[in-house]
This record gives C-alpha cells, sequence and structure tokens, in this order.
C-alpha cells in the first residue's frame, strides 16, 4: 500500500466548503487530482506540504497545488474551522488573457515553495467577504444561479492574485523547513526524467545516503523513494491526458522499462496506463 493517497472526488469545475472540526481527526499525507484554496479561520494547526511546515494564523491563506502531497497536523482541543475550494485542475485556464492567468497564485506558490499567504488586515478582510458573497450566491435559488456562482468565484480568484501580486507575502516567517531536505525536493521535482537514484542524489548533494534518506523521512513522512515513484507518476499521468504517447512517457518519467512503468501505474491508481488512457473522455 503506497504511504499517502489520493483523496476527494471533485464532480463539478469548483466547490466550496466550511468545515468546522471539533472531534479527533488524523490526517495522513495525501494528495489530490485538484487544485485547492483554504482560508484558515481558527484553531491551532500545523500544515505541511511538499517538505515545509507552516503554524497557521487566522486568516492564513494555504494555496496546495494538484499532485502536492500534504496533511495538517491538528491540536483538536481547539476546533479546527476553514473555508475550503476545490478547483478542477485546467478549468481556471479557461479565462486566461494573454499572460494573465488566474492559475498564477498557484504557479507561485510552487515555484517559490510559498504555500501559505498571510496578507494584511485590508487585504484579507476584502478576500473573506467575497467568499462570504460566494457562499450566500451559491446558496440562494434564483435566475441563473449557477452562473452567478461562477463570476463570483472568479472575482474571488481575480482579487486573490491581486492581493498576492500587490502585497508581499510573510508565509516565510510562519514555515519551518530543513534547507537541504528542500533543496533536495526542488531538485527532485525538477528533474523527474533523470537519475535519481540514492547513490547519484548523495553524490549532488555531498551527502551520506543513509543520512539522506533518514533525513528525508523525517523531515517529510515519508521515504525517498516513494516520494519520487509517486511524483513521477503522478506527472505521467497529466502527460496521459495531453495524448502524448504511452512509451515517451514512460521514458520521459525517468522509468527505465514499460512493464515497471504499467505495473507501478496500475499499483497506484489501479488502473493500466493504456486503461486510463481510454478512460479519459
Amino acid at each position: 500500500m503506497p504511504e499517502y493517497e489520493k483523496r476527494g472526488y471533485l464532480p463539478a469545475d469548483f466547490k466550496v466548503f466550511y468545515l468546522k472540526d471539533n472531534h479527533l481527526r488524523e490526517f495522513q499525507y495525501h494528495y489530490h487530482e485538484f487544485d485547492k484554496v483554504i482560508i484558515f479561520l481558527n484553531g491551532n494547526v500545523q500544515y505541511m506540504i511538499e517538505g515545509k511546515s507552516y503554524n497557521l494564523a487566522p486568516h492564513d491563506i494555504i494555496l496546495v497545488n494538484h499532485n502536492d502531497i500534504h496533511k495538517p497536523a491538528i491540536d483538536c482541543s481547539v476546533p479546527y474551522e476553514r473555508i475550503i475550494i476545490y478547483i478542477m485542475s485546467g478549468f481556471l485556464q479557461k479565462y486566461a488573457e494573454g499572460n494573465q492567468d488566474l492559475t498564477h497564485c498557484f504557479e507561485l506558490a510552487k515555484a517559490k515553495q510559498m504555500h501559505v499567504l498571510r496578507l494584511n488586515l485590508h487585504k484579507s478582510q476584502e478576500l473573506l467577504q467575497q467568499m462570504e458573497k460566494l457562499r450566500q450566491g451559491l446558496a440562494e435559488k434564483s435566475f441563473a444561479q449557477a452562473l452567478y456562482g461562477k463570476l463570483l468565484f472568479l472575482e474571488f480568484m481575480v482579487l486573490l492574485n491581486r492581493a498576492l501580486l500587490s502585497s508581499p507575502s510573510e508565509a516565510s516567517n510562519a514555515s519551518h523547513y530543513d534547507p537541504k531536505t528542500l533543496a533536495l525536493l526542488a531538485y527532485i521535482n525538477a528533474n523527474l526524467f533523470a537519475d535519481l537514484s540514492v547513490e547519484a542524489l548523495a553524490q549532488k548533494f555531498y551527502i551520506s545516503k543513509y543520512y539522506m534518506m533518514r533525513k528525508f523521512k523525517n523531515e517529510t513522512g515519508y521515504t525517498l523513494h516513494q516520494y519520487i515513484t509517486h511524483k513521477r507518476l503522478l506527472l505521467s499521468r497529466d502527460f496521459i491526458r495531453e495524448d502524448q504517447p504511452l512509451t515517451k512517457i514512460c521514458f520521459d518519467c525517468g522509468f527505465k522499462d514499460y512493464s515497471t512503468f504499467s505495473r507501478a501505474f496500475k499499483t497506484l491508481f489501479n488502473c493500466t496506463p493504456s486503461e486510463y488512457k481510454k478512460q479519459l473522455p
């Protein structure tokens, strides 16, 4: 069984939830096929995303890209209150104009390994007010309700991207991480097609392979081998959606032969690459 798993299924372009947990709940490392925005409202929560750990404060905004491996660690003596938005991967790109893409916030979070935004009070209040309008718009039963809800959601994403562009984030003050592990994660994700054997990585980063493996496990919660394999398979699935040849995908994602790739794909996704391709619309 994999150490972390896919969670959730999104049947719409986006979905908004208001959640308040008052009971003990332990989350495991997991990932989604969709992008996720969380507005943290209350609680005592540490959020782990791709090797970084963030101590959350009220009104922090968490950005989780699809395929990011993450989990919250929750102090259940305090209610965990948040608003969650699930966004179908590819939906926001439909509304891009030139270089103005509403996925900019997610792309920046991934590029800078900065997943938590701590904006100034004015920007936070503006986003919360828009979120309340969105929640009310989605709840009401009136003419063109679905269209109106979509417009309010797009307005929220415009405001979020504007806030990010106009106000430097203080997220770095809220994060804890090991610089060497973060550099290792960045290298892996940028070079999934390359030789990522333990020996090659240890030589690249001038570190004992045993120390590196132990440190990676302690800092991220998962083994080096599992992380690399899962990231390669998640990338391969994206390439399959782009209708690239399966054999090319196999080697582009760092697998040495197709049979190994196919078996690993089936273990994670419960179908072979060719079966997955046939399921696509």
